[in-house]
């Protein structure tokens, strides 16, 4: 299934304070793109727009599936949620009293996914056998790293087209990191188009195909995952090089 996302010129804010100012970018089928750039730079406002949680004042948001094009700037985050995208949002946002299975399976709203519930759900728990063992546990009950890769495993269950990530290591352990990361490169390798947005620039990159900065609501440098790694000023900025 062919898909792509393109955003041109985007300008987004809250009231008076304006979060982005005229940010474009690509995501080709099967890509990981990430998408960096110290806290209050605009990553999860751009994250939101995809989303239709938080309504662009310029620009487009447009995904292309099969060659019909969706002004997503038009339709309601459920629409959005149907057509394929699901996001892990900074925080996780678990229920945290329902159980682990029981957040995963809320993850099988749109329609295309509640068909093959049982089979992502196996899926799920392939991908994390941590949360077998848990299945019946809170989930506030989880250590962070698990309860991550709950909030991923319950996007998976969306069977989704697009993966919006948004800083899925933020407050991990490194040893946790590393296994978040493990699991970003195994969906990167199965196919899976993801925007990635991270602090971690290291991480990201190393699995990124293509990545930009953002800085105070604008994109100032693209480039390739490599090219962006060997970049002086990423390196000086979020390497400490």
């Amino acid at each position: 299934m062919a898909l792509s996302l393109a955003i041109r010129g985007v300008g987004a804010g809250y009231g008076a304070v304006r979060a982005l100012h005229g940010v474009s970018l690509d995501i080709a089928q099967g890509e990981t793109v990430a998408l960096l750039g110290t806290n209050g730079n605009g990553k999860s406002t751009l994250m939101k727009c995809v989303m239709g949680i938080v309504r662009p004042t310029s620009g487009s948001v447009v995904l292309e599936i099969d060659g019909t094009s969706h002004d997503l700037t038009r339709l309601s985050t459920e629409q959005i949620v149907n057509l394929g995208v699901a996001m892990v949002p900074e925080g996780r946002r678990l229920f945290p009293k329902l159980t682990v299975e029981e957040n995963l399976l809320l993850g099988a709203f749109r329609p295309a996914a509640r068909a093959a519930l049982q089979r992502n759900l196996a899926l799920a728990y392939e991908m994390f056998p941590a949360l077998t063992e848990r299945r019946r546990h809170a989930a506030g009950t989880l250590s962070g790293g698990q309860q991550q890769m709950l909030a991923i495993g319950r996007a998976l269950m969306a069977q989704p087209r697009l993966l919006l990530l948004d800083e899925p290591s933020m407050g991990l352990a490194p040893r946790l990191v590393a296994e978040i990361f493990a699991c970003v490169r195994s969906l990167r390798d199965a196919h899976t188009t993801i925007l990635l947005v991270e602090q971690n620039a290291r991480a990201a990159l190393a699995i990124a195909d293509r990545g930009y900065v953002l800085e105070t609501g604008s994109i100032v440098l693209a480039g390739t995952g490599a090219e962006l790694l060997a970049d002086a000023g990423v390196r000086s900025a979020y390497l400490g090089l």
